[in-house]
């Protein structure tokens, strides 16, 4: 049913300060009047944040079927969820969500048919759910387990260590771990992380000084042996990896984030240095696994769509490097080494494939899949005949396989049961031409019983930038959208990872606003197709994806009718000022590199480019206090200047979530009411009553 006129809201919008704060670069002054929104802690900030949520929860209260989606969704999402399970020594662990748990819980289980018994709670560490389980690793003879913990979704960890034998949680507690593993090494593991930031600061400050410890178990922090730092470079950042035998230790040192250098330590002399294997930020390298003085290392150099390298170490330091596993006409996605072979997985037109390998590169076969999805999570050691995996598609929710390797044959382990008939839907694959004539593929999502005559609402959802693969994936909360007529839309935009190197730059730097005439491209194209029309038709994305949005619904705002920013970095003059921000400089550039590339990030910073007396789309934007990723700064002031510039009767608010981040480890009731919130929203704005099935 559709909504009258008569039914929508007016809404009288806070009014934000203005002050007279301009910035200079290389002689051009761009003022900065919302600057005092960057101080995430001050009082005035907070009683902005406060007006806000004001506003946007009482327009969100009004809606007179908020509640039945919230209830629909709970709904959806209340079943059992599992993780992949791993072994160490005698023992399996894996994770699992009885349905409306906020955090999923660890289990231990003795051998693959044993009794699973609960390990740990993250459930039990806070009232509200918002302590997350952020790391978990076993030492090598499973006696210990270290874990790692994340409070109220910032990126700041605590670690912790688990006697196994006991069960007991030891008195060992690690802080101002941020970016960090735990690797184990005997009794004990190597982590990363940064000096205490001053008080008030530390969500905002800029981190640097990256260092590595090893910690011994049951001793202070305090005592913990620095193993690595590098004063010279303060916004570097190193994290290491122990080889499955623990005989090398690995560190990977980056700048951004693309391209790392690595170097080896040889633990088995008590003295050896670190021994660099490979300098430089151009190209990745990630080491799959060691045969004693052979690695098996992913990279892209010379190989933009990646191949696997066999680099055998010599005595007398000296390395030589082959092609093991050349580069294909497919993404080399990763590789693990499991039960004597090398598993290749591998991506063609944004769906996995999966190759099997002996140890000299030679072809044995390739594992079969249930048909185009996305293959994630694969487990097992060099050792083990029994893998682990999940699969999952637009309409296949996520499955965990057991996997014999001898047998090459995979057997459902655990299934969903949900309220989903996957039958009612079709997924294709589309191509389109983007404004310079480059083809783009499109995943697109519908009911089978769907008329092409341009009337139905449509999702379109991006991301398109760090190499980052837009691959098939199942959604609780987008069921509510296919359920109601939807279609749901995903384009394979340059600058993310589905072909390769190639196309992650083709989207970086200057060649960025490629990828907002590829998202825009893809809008048209569903309008011309009989898919939907602009006044039916949603954009969302998340982070790099809230960009995308901000910047599209900024240059094109006649082309949407609803946007929905997540977590966008939207000043693109000052992001790389805030803390983790200047890693990625690689896919953006930065204001102060010089007046180019300073005056194309100004050509389309979304907080830079709204525009007074225009009508935006209706727009709710999402945000969280404690995101210590993408700085709640951004949404905060691209919400003040989109209201003070917007003309027109569409509603732009700014939806702000208390004790949450950037949206890892946002608890199961956060999530189902954010959820509920924005399809509420989209639907009112589109004039629709949803049904519930």
């Amino acid at each position: 049913m559709l909504l009258s006129c008569s039914q929508k809201q007016s809404i009288q919008y806070p009014v934000t300060v203005k002050t007279d704060v301009v910035d200079e670069y290389f002689g051009v002054q761009v003022a900065d009047p919302y600057h005092w929104l960057e101080n995430d802690t001050s009082l005035e900030t907070e009683a902005w944040v406060t007006a806000q949520n004001e506003v946007t929860f009482g327009y969100l209260s009004q809606i007179p079927f908020r509640d039945s989606i919230r209830n629909r969704i709970t709904r959806l999402w209340n079943y059992p969820k599992y993780g992949v399970p791993f072994r160490k020594g005698n023992y399996y662990f894996f994770s699992k969500n009885d349905g409306l748990q906020n955090q999923a819980v660890l289990y231990i289980q003795e051998g693959i048919d044993g009794e699973p018994k609960v390990l740990l709670d993250p459930n039990t560490l806070s009232p509200d759910g918002t302590i997350a389980l952020a790391g978990f690793a076993v030492s090598k003879d499973a006696r210990y387990a270290g874990y790692s913990t994340a409070e109220a979704g910032s990126d700041w960890n605590k670690i912790y260590v688990l006697d196994l034998l006991s069960g007991q949680k030891l008195p060992d507690e690690l802080l101002w771990v941020k970016f960090s593993g735990i690797a184990w090494k005997d009794d004990g593991f190597y982590y990363s992380r940064f000096e205490k930031p001053a008080e008030g600061t530390e969500l905002s400050a800029q981190n640097r000084n990256h260092k590595v410890y090893y910690h011994k178990v049951g001793t202070e922090q305090s005592q913990d042996q620095l193993i690595y730092e590098n004063p010279a470079f303060p916004l570097r950042n190193y994290s290491c990896g122990t080889t499955e035998d623990e005989r090398y230790l690995l560190l990977y040192g980056s700048e951004s984030t693309y391209g790392n250098e690595l170097s080896y330590k040889d633990l088995s002399s008590s003295d050896a240095p670190f021994i660099p294997l490979v300098e430089g930020f151009d190209h990745e390298y990630y080491v799959v696994d060691n045969l004693d003085q052979v690695f098996f290392i992913v990279t892209d150099a010379q190989a933009p769509k990646k191949k696997l390298a066999r680099v055998a170490l010599s005595s007398g330091g000296d390395v030589t490097w082959t092609d093991l596993i050349p580069e294909k006409e497919e993404v080399l996605e990763g590789a693990s080494v499991i039960g004597g072979k090398i598993f290749a997985q591998y991506m063609k037109n944004a769906s996995s494939r999966v190759y099997m390998y002996d140890y000299s590169g030679s072809e044995l076969g390739e594992l079969s899949l249930p048909g185009i999805g996305t293959l994630g999570g694969f487990s097992g050691t060099r050792d083990d005949n029994t893998a682990f995996y999940l699969f999952t598609s637009f309409t296949f929710p996520t499955t965990i396989y057991k996997y014999d390797v001898g047998q090459n044959v995979s057997t459902v382990y655990k299934s969903s049961d949900i309220d989903f008939n996957p039958e009612d839907y079709i997924v294709k694959q589309e191509f389109y031409q983007s404004k310079d004539g480059t083809k783009i593929p499109m995943f697109i999502v519908h009911r089978k019983d769907m008329r092409m005559d341009g009337k139905n609402p449509a999702l379109l959802y991006g991301y398109g930038g760090f190499s980052i693969s837009m691959t098939p994936t199942f959604s609780i909360t987008r069921l509510m959208y296919l359920e109601n007529g939807f279609v749901y839309a995903v384009p394979a935009l340059r600058g993310g990872g589905e072909y390769g190197e190639e196309w992650h730059k083709a989207g970086t730097l200057l060649n960025k606003q490629n990828v907002f005439d590829d998202f825009i491209a893809a809008a048209e194209y569903l309008i011309a197709k009989g898919y939907t029309s602009s006044d039916k038709l949603v954009i969302s994305g998340g982070s790099n994806g809230g960009l995308l949005v901000g910047a599209c619904m900024t240059q094109r705002p006649d082309l949407f009718r609803v946007a929905l920013p997540a977590v966008g970095v939207m000043d693109m003059l000052r992001y790389h000022k805030f803390t983790i921000g200047h890693f990625w400089a690689v896919d953006y550039g930065t204001s102060d590199d010089d007046s180019t590339m300073f005056a194309y990030l100004l050509g389309y910073s979304p907080l830079h480019h709204l525009k007074a007396g225009v009508e935006y789309p209706a727009t709710l934007i999402t945000t969280a206090d404690h995101d210590d990723r993408v700085v709640p700064a951004h949404s905060f002031k691209f919400a003040a200047t989109l209201q003070e510039n917007h003309r027109g009767d569409h509603p732009v608010l700014i939806r702000i979530e208390t004790r949450a981040g950037h949206g890892g480890g946002k608890p199961t009731a956060k999530i189902i009411e954010e959820a509920a919130d924005v399809t509420s929203f989209v639907f009112y704005n589109l004039g629709i009553e949803p049904k519930m099935d």
